[in-house]
């Protein structure tokens, strides 16, 4: 009976990642890194007809102009689109567009478009990073069924994705800075198009998993900590969040909260998943944050294949717009959005046997030459499409990366929009990390009682 137990146990955990759990790949095939693949992954190539052009070493030179912070904010000035995609005309895009992309076109006919520019793959990172990539290659592996790893740091884990929890173990472990300062909105837009300021922050992060004298011998699993407080709208003023996140399931989020009116920090244990979000007055849940946000347990990650599809890239000219102008009335303005046709990977997550999710199932779509989240789509019990979410690469050549934020969370039954971490009118800034704690509950009760 034990040895039946132990090959159930096995296929189970099997299920739970997409697919059988499996070592890194072979050194022949890591060795495409260096060829036929981008040092990230993606397909060097570009695509028969060349819209997508082949991958040249990415965006890596400073940029002259305005900044927001590090953040320049225009790149490829002159250009105009190529089409204009809306209600009109969508049928004949549908092989390219989202289901969510396509449902706000037929929601907003008069005003929602994509305007669909040449596509530029800017995707780049330091040189340190491409030869962790590398390493993870040979020695990066899932294990207790996908819901942690071993044996990766500082670079992509999976650039050769077999899995679909291994897409997600990308996205969660994307490229970042050491450390970074900004600046921060959230909005929720009503179903009238009124605009409600949810908070206003300031936020620190730092990237363990991104440190360069770091080793995956030496890193203790966390891969991102973060601390923000609030400074509007008045009644919020103070309230505070500290989020440390790990790939050990046992402590995937450890989250403190100060709370002005009580005075005292406390354990905030129900930061993730589907609670709604208190820092976007609950218009999203905080698993939408970034677009997907947190441990990816409640899920069973498959992937459906790869595809072109036109999704938001090189959105840094988004960022030069106030906040009032970069959105419309009921969605991000077509006229300050970028869209290019890229090659993405589709993946598609569903509640696991015992678990629960508000949303039981989900269609992420993630860049192939960064695994940035580009596009996520969130169904209800009977199957129809529910929410839609739309995050904005940009290039930060400071790092040198693409990076990623902020992200629309369309409600679309309900006719609503959450915009998360609106950089406009605010700032980026890359800058020295920060010590480790400056990231704890103590940290949080020495602010709040001064």
């Amino acid at each position: 009976m034990k040895i039946k137990y132990t090959v159930l146990a096995t296929l189970v955990a099997a299920a739970m990642s997409g697919s059988l759990a499996h070592a890194a790949v072979g050194a022949d095939e890591a060795a495409k890194l260096k060829s036929t693949l981008m040092p990230l992954g993606g397909e060097k190539a570009g695509n028969k007809d060349g819209s997508i052009p082949a991958w040249d070493g990415g965006w890596t030179k400073p940029v002259p102009g305005k900044k927001l912070g590090d953040v320049p904010v225009e790149l490829f000035a002159g250009e105009k689109p190529l089409v204009q995609i809306s209600a009109k005309n969508m049928g004949q895009h549908a092989d390219k567009l989202s289901d969510g992309v396509q449902a706000l076109m037929k929601k907003y006919p008069e005003s929602f478009r994509i305007d669909v520019f040449p596509s530029h793959r800017t995707a780049a990172a330091p040189n340190w990073i491409y030869d962790n990539t590398l390493k993870n290659a040979a020695n990066c592996k899932i294990k207790d069924g996908g819901l942690s790893i071993e044996g990766c740091y500082g670079g992509i884990p999976f650039p050769i994705p077999k899995a679909g929890v291994e897409l997600i173990w990308n996205w969660l472990l994307r490229i970042e800075a050491e450390s970074i300062d900004m600046g921060f909105k959230n909005v929720v837009v009503n179903s009238d198009g009124s605009r409600t300021l949810a908070t206003r922050n300031d936020e620190n992060f730092n990237f363990p998993y991104y440190f360069k004298d770091g080793s995956a011998e030496n890193w203790n699993g966390e891969y991102a900590l973060a601390r923000f407080i609030t400074t509007a709208p008045p009644f919020k003023v103070g309230e505070s969040l500290v989020l440390r996140d790990s790939v050990n399931p046992k402590t995937a989020r450890g989250a403190w909260q100060y709370l002005v009116g009580q005075r005292r920090v406390r354990r905030a244990p129900t930061v993730g998943y589907d609670t709604p979000d208190f820092v976007a007055s609950g218009a999203n849940y905080f698993d939408e944050v970034k677009g997907f946000f947190g441990h990816p347990d409640r899920y069973n990650w498959k992937i459906v294949g790869k595809r072109e599809m036109y999704i938001p890239y090189n959105t840094n000219g988004l960022l030069a717009a106030s906040a009032e102008e970069a959105i419309t009335k009921n969605h991000l303005n077509p006229d300050k959005l970028r869209w290019e046709l890229h090659r993405v990977w589709e993946v598609e997550a569903t509640v696991g046997e015992g678990k629960r999710h508000a949303v039981p199932k989900r269609k992420f779509y993630f860049d192939e030459d960064t695994y940035h989240l580009v596009l996520m789509d969130g169904y209800d019990t009977e199957g129809k499409l529910w929410r839609t979410s739309m995050t904005t690469p940009f290039v930060e050549p400071s790092i040198p990366a693409v990076v990623n934020m902020p992200v629309a969370v369309f409600n679309i039954q309900a006719g609503t929009m959450s915009v998360v971490q609106m950089l406009n009118g605010e700032y980026y800034k890359v800058t020295k990390r920060r010590p480790d704690t400056y990231f704890s509950g103590d940290a949080l009760s020495g602010d709040g009682g001064r």
